[in-house]
């Protein structure tokens, strides 16, 4: 009996030790890695959503955090059923994760591929047309990067072209042309709508197309309320925390089985308007906005 005990003693304490290297990865096993570019408000509040609105269990990365992080090796290694990837530079680390699908929020540098869906930082063009007619504008000028904004560009046209309104497109490949193309439009628009373009709209460059506006006496419409004490008549801003909700229903349905081929990019669901009383009052705008 006492030989029997002893075999069943040792026999228990290898099962033990054979479990506690099982172990650690049982208690890091979830269904989410999110990879978080910085520690941004905006991104903060993506993610807060995200996790109120999926069931799902999570990991949490913020990029900034590090000096670099292999979010390949990571997937490899922990094998998440999903990645969530808050800003450019979180999308940008799963540019070699292509197995495993992939839901983007809250960024502008988005190459098409298999496994990525996402949530878009662009709101629907036919916002800003409904903004534009309300102010009669008949001819709307915009300057872009085409591989910024080309593809978001197409839906512009489309929705310009159903509200009746002509566009005035000018290209840029580097911050320091959008002078000198924001001077080609003077006398051709009744308006400017700024694009998130992070070519066209920079730090720099900014301050210009609100002075074209005063000079030209034309309205800037654009799209973050950021830019109303800057001059901006009008924005029309999305709802970020709203974003985030959205990417936690897509990451359900995609553990509920769902194809991620049926799941392309959406744009964001819950958008405001906000306007300058003072800057549609100058151009005699106001009441125009209330019709």
């Amino acid at each position: 009996m006492r030989a029997a005990g002893k075999v069943l003693m040792q026999s228990a304490i290898a099962l033990f030790f054979a479990l506690a290297t099982l172990l650690p990865s049982l208690a890091n096993a979830y269904d989410i890695l999110v990879l978080q570019s910085s520690r941004s408000a905006g991104y903060a509040e993506v993610l807060k959503s995200f996790r109120l609105a999926s069931k799902a269990s999570q990991r949490v990365i913020v990029l900034s955090d590090y000096a670099e992080v292999d979010a390949v090796r990571i997937v490899r290694e922990d094998r998440p059923r999903l990645v969530m990837a808050i800003g450019d530079a979180a999308v940008a680390a799963t540019g070699k994760i292509l197995k495993t699908p992939v839901i983007a929020a809250m960024t502008l540098a988005v190459t098409p591929r298999a496994n990525l869906t996402g949530v878009t930082v662009f709101a629907q063009p036919r916002h800003f047309c409904e903004l534009l007619q309300k102010m009669k504008v008949k001819r709307a000028g915009i300057i872009h990067n085409p591989n910024k904004t080309g593809r978001y560009l197409d839906n512009v046209r489309e929705a310009a072209g159903r509200a009746g309104i002509k566009l005035e497109v000018r290209m840029v490949e580097t911050p320091r042309e959008t002078i000198v193309q924001l001077a080609s439009l003077a006398g051709k628009v009744d308006a400017l709508w700024m694009l998130p373009d992070t070519t066209a709209v920079t730090r720099e460059t900014t301050e210009a197309y609100f002075r074209f506006g005063q000079q030209q006496n034309v309205p800037v419409i654009s799209f973050a309320s950021s830019y109303l004490g800057l001059g901006a008549a009008a924005v029309v801003e999305i709802d970020v925390s709203a974003i985030g909700k959205q990417a936690g229903v897509i990451a359900d349905k995609l553990m509920d089985g769902e194809d991620i081929g049926s799941l392309p990019f959406a744009a964001p669901a819950v958008t405001t308007v906000k306007s300058n009383v003072s800057v549609l009052d100058r151009l005699n705008l106001s009441n125009n906005l209330s019709e």
